[in-house]
């Protein structure tokens, strides 16, 4: 998204030859973001033109990224519409472009709907759950990296950049969701790969019919209640205050449950992984505002959005 690396023309039309995509008509720079360096790429074979994505990884690995390549590639072959990475001669589908760990996927179709009704969120949520289904066999294994151990490192480096009532509010909130983390109910609760940040602007609409959900770089095999309360909290809330919308709640919830029903412990531990769900988002921009990494495109998010979202989900306990 932000874009961290300068990628040349030669450099990505070699990758797209090599991968047998077809000539390079087109390279734009995606601004926005914080996390990777993306492009859309359109290229041209037989006098067809496409439209792909590359995305460079700035923090990622070449030992992390199988997970969330193959994530992709399992998903897609199970029918969900996510992003398909292209392999080359070889069957690769993790390559190296500048010297970064890169790969290219398919462009989606349709635009985001920034302001969702509950009929989006509906299609949302049967896709949710689908998706946690389709995963249960996916034979790669890595935890959320940006779960529980990650907010027990960074909370001690962002704390002493906050007001006295932020940091207690924070404090008070990690020390609640490590004992939250550590009962048996949790425990219990059913798991899998997850996409961990499926945000309105993470899903696309064509015609208003959900045609595809990406960006499965923060994936990770979390518990399915965790991923589902990230939706919720982004998906169901007014973005002004941080207050839950009951219509598209319920509109989410009902549909996820028609695919999977929920069981009495994840009903019952729901609102302790919406504050979760915050408490994630409100430390990594928290992190990001105060410790940014320099791009030529770098748009830190406002940190003090999901300050509002937990205080709301709070205010509902």
């Amino acid at each position: 998204m932000a874009v961290f690396t300068e990628v040349g023309r030669d450099e990505a039309a070699d990758l797209m030859q090599r991968l047998g995509l077809g000539e390079l008509v087109d390279l734009r720079g995606i601004l926005g973001g914080i996390e990777n360096t993306n492009y859309f790429v359109t290229t041209e074979r037989d006098g067809e033109r496409r439209e792909w994505v590359l995305t460079l990884f700035e923090r990622l690995t070449h030992a992390q990224l199988p997970f969330y390549l193959y994530l992709m590639q399992h998903l897609a072959a199970k029918g969900i519409p996510v992003p398909d990475p292209q392999a080359d001669a070889h069957g690769e589908i993790l390559h190296t472009v500048c010297g970064k760990p890169a790969a290219v996927v398919n462009r989606l179709p349709g635009a985001s709907v920034l302001d969702p009704t509950p009929a989006h969120c509906r299609q949302l949520g049967a896709l949710l759950a689908r998706m946690h289904l389709a995963g249960q066999d996916y034979d790669r294994e890595q935890p959320n990296l940006r779960g529980l151990a990650w907010w027990n490192e960074t909370v001690p480096v962002i704390l002493p950049h906050l007001e006295p009532a932020q940091a207690a509010l924070l404090t008070a909130e990690l020390a609640y969701q490590n004992h939250i983390a550590a009962t048996p109910a949790y425990q219990g609760l059913p798991r899998g790969p997850v996409h961990a940040d499926l945000f309105r602007d993470n899903a696309l609409f064509e015609d208003d019919r959900l045609s595809g959900v990406f960006d499965f770089y923060f994936a990770g095999c979390d518990t399915w209640l965790f991923d589902l309360a990230v939706c919720l909290n982004d998906w169901c809330i007014d973005l002004t205050s941080g207050a839950a919308d009951p219509a598209r709640t319920h509109a989410l919830l009902e549909a996820y449950e028609s695919v999977r029903p929920l069981t009495a412990a994840e009903r019952a531990l729901l609102p302790a992984m919406r504050r979760a769900g915050a408490l994630r988002f409100w430390i990594s921009r928290l992190w990001d505002w105060y410790l940014p990494r320099p791009a030529a495109a770098l748009q830190p998010h406002d940190p003090t959005h999901f300050e509002r979202v937990l205080r709301a989900r709070l205010a509902e306990c």
